[in-house]
C-alpha cells in the first residue's frame, strides 16, 4: 500500500536494507523501538517482530535484490493492525502457504508461523519486484 493512500497520523517506516542476513537483526531492532513508541502490548509486539523476521529471511534465502543490491521493508499501525511489508527482487519461486509440513524437513514452517501470526498476508508483484505484506492483530 501507498503511504499516499493512508491517513495523515499513520506513521509508515520505509528501510531499505543490505541484500544480507545481518539485515533482519537490525530491521527487528528498528521495528521494536517503532513499536515500542506506539505503545504496542508486548505480546502483539513479539509477533510483529517475528513476522517481520521470518518475511525478510525469507526474502534474503529466497529471492535476489532489488536492482541497487537492496531489500527493503515498511511498517505502520492503523485500526486494521500492525501492517509489514517486505521487498524483494522477486526470484522464481512465490510464498507459498504450507499447510502439513513434513517433520523432519529442515525449513518450510516459516510462512506458516506467519500465517498463525497474523490476520491476513499475501503477495504483490510486479515486474522486477514482490512485495509480502502482512497484517498482525494489534
Amino acid at each position: 500500500m501507498s503511504s499516499a493512500t493512508l491517513p495523515a497520523d499513520v506513521s509508515v517506516v520505509d528501510v531499505v536494507l543490505p541484500h544480507e542476513v545481518s539485515a533482519v537483526a537490525d530491521a527487528r531492532r528498528r521495528f521494536g523501538v517503532y513499536l515500542k513508541r506506539y505503545r504496542v502490548a508486548r505480546a502483539a509486539s513479539d509477533d510483529a517482530q517475528l513476522v517481520l523476521s521470518e518475511l525478510l529471511s525469507n526474502a534474503i534465502r529466497y529471492a535476489p535484490p532489488l536492482p541497487a543490491g537492496e531489500v527493503r521493508a515498511a511498517w505502520w499501525i492503523d485500526k486494521a493492525g500492525i501492517h509489514v511489508e517486505v521487498t524483494d527482487g522477486r526470484g522464481d519461486t512465490e510464498p507459498q502457504r504450507i499447510s502439513d509440513p513434513h517433520p523432519e524437513s529442515i525449513g518450510g514452517r516459516g510462512l506458516a508461523i506467519v500465517d498463525i501470526l497474523t490476520s491476513g498476508w499475501g503477495v504483490r508483484t510486479a515486474a522486477n519486484h514482490r512485495t509480502v505484506h502482512a497484517v498482525i492483530p494489534s
